[in-house]
């Protein structure tokens, strides 16, 4: 668990070393890695087509949460806002790491984030 938080938390960009057909690069764009407000941009794929998107980052040590909010990208033609968290949940020996999307569309009928 602690791994993995350290991984989004700290060390985004070595993501693409784990899933390079993904995840292109996790490049700084601003502040400093494993700070809180630093910029990330990542250049990943989703369903066949290469895309970009600019986060701000919220790290959480104590509860071991990393918060990424959409501020630019490819998606943001489908949302309002989109913003994804990675939450290590460590419970005795077991480790669970829990995904959350938050999510508003641009128009009722637009895309659900799916992939």
């Amino acid at each position: 668990g602690d791994l993995f938080h350290e991984l989004f938390g700290s060390k985004p960009h070595e993501v693409s070393n784990i899933s390079p057909e993904k995840f292109h690069a996790g490049d700084l764009h601003e502040g400093q890695f494993g700070k809180t407000g630093s910029v990330l941009c990542w250049h990943y794929t989703v369903g066949g087509k290469k895309s970009v998107m600019k986060h701000i980052v919220e790290i959480d040590g104590e509860n071991k949460l990393v918060r990424f909010e959409s501020i630019e990208g490819d998606l943001l033609n489908d949302y309002k806002s989109l913003i994804t968290s990675c939450h290590v949940i460590p419970k005795g020996e077991v480790t669970s790491v829990k995904w959350i999307f938050e999510f508003e569309k641009m128009h009722d009928d637009g895309p659900y984030p799916s992939k």
